[in-house]
């Protein structure tokens, strides 16, 4: 037999593709699929993550190759997700909306000790101000990572606020051991959601950071601004129909005051008003001449208040 005529086949383990098979279905059953960064997260911490999501997510772990043939075997919606299946990657499976899962990650992130030969994630800054240390050999290693100390009043001090790292530097062990001595723990532990898959969408982690108390006072404010341009614009709504009427009633009335309109519900306004231009006409006359106004009406006039 030729070699041209011999075919190899690739064998595929089964524990792949019932893996592949297990993800096509698990992306069936939710309405939400979050891929999360898990990337130096401890095993054990990972499992405590596992846990306290139970009951609102199942988190899941796959080699990122399974994770690709999975979704490209999935509807075409949902195929662009891949590229956001890069380096140490889980899969999160919800019925939660992607709002609130991402709010929920966020929550559920602690404080850790950066390692050395760390990135630093932020500016790390030492504050001002005593320490629990006493007196020793602390005080040369605080100064050799370049954190200006001293001792004041028996006590190791920060003398001056001082910023250690700048966002993306590199942080030496020297400098590591001197945060976690200080319990300053710059790093933020937890799953990082790169996107959340629903209903034909994709959203990035960037869109769902949304700032709640500022987006209640937007909406407030957008509310308050549509009513005022309804009531502005004599725009019927169901909102502003009462405003309006009431509006326009206020309007009409003082239309008709000011046209001295005779009207069964004005009709006092206008007697009172009447009454008052009077009054002052007759208190003009009388000053010119006491005796053009009657006794009666110098009587009315002294009961005026002045």
């Amino acid at each position: 037999m030729s070699r041209e005529g011999v075919h190899h086949s690739i064998h595929i383990p089964k524990w792949k593709t019932d893996e592949v098979e297990d993800i096509k279905k698990l992306i069936t059953s939710y309405s939400s699929i979050g891929i999360v960064g898990v990337h130096g997260i401890p095993s054990s911490q990972l499992q405590l993550m596992r846990k306290n999501l139970r009951g609102m997510a199942d988190v899941k772990m796959y080699r990122n190759n399974l994770i690709f043939r999975a979704l490209e075997g999935s509807s075409d919606t949902i195929k662009p997700v891949s590229r956001y299946v890069v380096d140490q990657t889980a899969l999160l499976f919800t019925n939660e909306n992607p709002f609130k899962l991402y709010k929920m990650l966020e929550m559920g992130k602690t404080a850790a000790p950066i390692k050395a030969g760390g990135i630093a994630p932020k500016d790390i800054v030492v504050q001002k101000g005593p320490t629990s240390f006493p007196p020793g050999p602390i005080v040369g290693e605080l100064q050799g990572s370049g954190i200006p100390a001293g001792i004041e009043g028996g006590k190791v001090v920060i003398r001056e606020t001082k910023t250690v790292a700048r966002a993306g530097d590199v942080v030496n062990a020297k400098l590591a051991s001197i945060l976690s001595r200080l319990q300053i723990h710059p790093v933020e532990l937890g799953l990082e959601l790169r996107a959340v898959y629903e209903n034909g969408m994709i959203y990035e982690s960037k869109l769902l950071a949304v700032d709640e108390t500022k987006f209640r006072s937007d909406i407030t404010l957008a509310v308050q601004q549509a009513f005022n341009l309804s009531i502005n614009a004599a725009y019927p709504a169901k909102a502003t129909i009462r405003t309006l009427l009431t509006k326009a009633a206020s309007e009409s009335r003082n239309l008709a005051i000011n046209a001295e309109i005779i009207m069964p519900d004005i009709i006092d306004v206008l007697l009172a008003k009447a009454n008052a231009q009077m009054l002052s006409v007759a208190k003009l006359a009388s000053a010119r001449d006491a005796n053009a106004v009657s006794e009666k009406l110098k009587t009315k006039l002294a009961a005026v208040p002045k």
